[in-house]
């Protein structure tokens, strides 16, 4: 067996060999190689780079971090990913036990979502910065003091800036092993799709909307309101990108379903035979085993077209995967783009269907108009300030600053009794 790569070798056809062929290595061949002119190179090499010479703690350090031979691969882009995301989660897991309630409106009303201030693990979350911080960079050392820090919800933009940059410092680890092993960086370009996704929701609309106090609260609940909030405001549900998003996201879903279906409908049985036919054959090819194919691709196909539609087959088992792959990235990308239009309020895309006129001239509301009323109210829920009349009341417009009394005479008891008393 010639190998002629990182877990490739020379009997798969069809595949791209990365490596160049005159370097493959003969795997039953000895190790010591005969050849005098490669005795000689070893020897020049072991005199250029003598193996007695000890490493320098720096080199030893660069080979352990670049390793591949690590059981869990470091990489000089996981040394910053590794500290990031252990600093969001160490302090997500304090602030969900023990935060205190924060100013999240700037209002001085406090809310609280740690589960010692009495939530569950469901209500719990890490509530946002306070509006009064807006866009502020906001650390530790810019507080006061430590109570001033966690009243204006310092922690949320901790955990969400650490965690940021971790994520993106992992996906660019991925890229690192896969460079390191000579593979293509596919696993890394699809990674790419949850970190626009995090970035945009974390990062893009907060910064869009003024503040991190628009941010998504760190919980179970606070996801929930976020998302209802944010339909409310923006009208997702509208937007063809959060629909292309949608489509990606369940259509990836019922193509991973459908595909492990038909791989687990065509694997191939051997027929049933006989205990005295079974032993006989092991006794005869006892010598030789025989290979037995398991799994028909074709059959698949087959099954494929007679499932779908006459025509809808791949060439390989690679475009079927790549497909499976493609489909909920680009859907995922789509999503966290139309946040980002949304960040901004460029709600222009988003479909606006009136309402339908029957031939009676009468109005028949859609769908449309039905989720419209369904944003007015939970947008009105939503408000933080009680509603206002938009036209002030006479008196509370011309006279709020003197007294009624100045102006009308009072009536006595005598005088309401006939003005009350009914006419003749």
């Amino acid at each position: 067996m010639i190998q002629t790569g990182f877990g490739r070798t020379s009997s798969l056809e069809g595949f791209e060999q990365p490596f160049d062929p005159v370097q493959a290595v003969d795997l039953e061949s000895p190790l010591i190689s005969t050849d005098p002119s490669a005795k000689n190179a070893i020897r020049n090499a072991e005199s250029l780079w003598p193996s007695s010479q000890p490493l320098s703690p720096w080199e030893r350090f660069c080979r352990w971090v670049t390793s591949t031979e690590n059981r869990i691969y470091i990489g000089w882009f996981g040394m910053l990913a590794i500290p990031t995301l252990a600093t969001a989660a160490i302090v997500f897991v304090l602030a969900i036990i023990a935060a205190p309630a924060v100013d999240m409106d700037g209002t001085g009303r406090m809310v609280s979502g740690s589960l010692l201030d009495g939530n569950n693990l469901i209500t719990a979350a890490v509530v946002p910065t306070s509006a009064a911080i807006g866009l502020h960079f906001y650390p530790i050392w810019e507080a006061a003091s430590l109570d001033e820090w966690l009243i204006n919800g310092g922690p949320y933009q901790l955990i969400v800036l650490h965690f940021i940059i971790g994520i993106i410092s992992y996906q660019d680890r991925e890229w690192e092993l896969s460079y390191r092993l000579k593979m293509r960086p596919w696993i890394s370009l699809a990674f790419t799709a949850p970190v626009a996704a995090s970035v945009s929701v974390l990062l893009v609309y907060p910064i869009g909307q003024g503040g991190f106090a628009s941010g998504m609260p760190l919980g179970i609940s606070g996801t929930f309101t976020f998302m209802m909030q944010f339909q409310a405001d923006h009208n997702i549900l509208a937007s063809p990108l959060h629909q292309m998003g949608v489509i990606g996201v369940l259509g990836g879903a019922l193509l991973c379903a459908v595909h492990g279906s038909l791989v687990t409908s065509t694997v191939c049985r051997p027929p049933t035979q006989t205990v005295a036919k079974k032993a006989a054959k092991k006794a005869t090819n006892s010598h030789r085993p025989k290979k037995t194919k398991t799994y028909s691709f074709e059959h698949a196909q087959a099954y494929q077209q007679t499932l779908l539609w006459r025509g809808a087959k791949f060439n390989s088992s690679r475009a079927v995967h790549f497909c499976l792959a493609a489909l909920p990235v680009a859907g995922i990308w789509s999503a966290a783009i139309g946040v980002d239009l949304a960040a901004f309020d460029f709600d222009r895309l988003s479909f606006e269907l009136p309402s339908h006129i029957s031939v009676k001239k009468t109005v028949v509301p859609t769908w449309s108009d039905v989720v419209a009323q369904a944003n007015l109210g939970i947008h009105t829920v939503g408000e933080k300030t009680p509603p206002r009349f938009s036209e002030p009341r006479f008196f509370e417009s011309r006279f709020s600053e003197f007294e009624l009394s100045e102006f009308v005479e009072p009536v006595g008891a005598d005088s309401a009794a006939n003005l009350l008393s009914p006419r003749s």
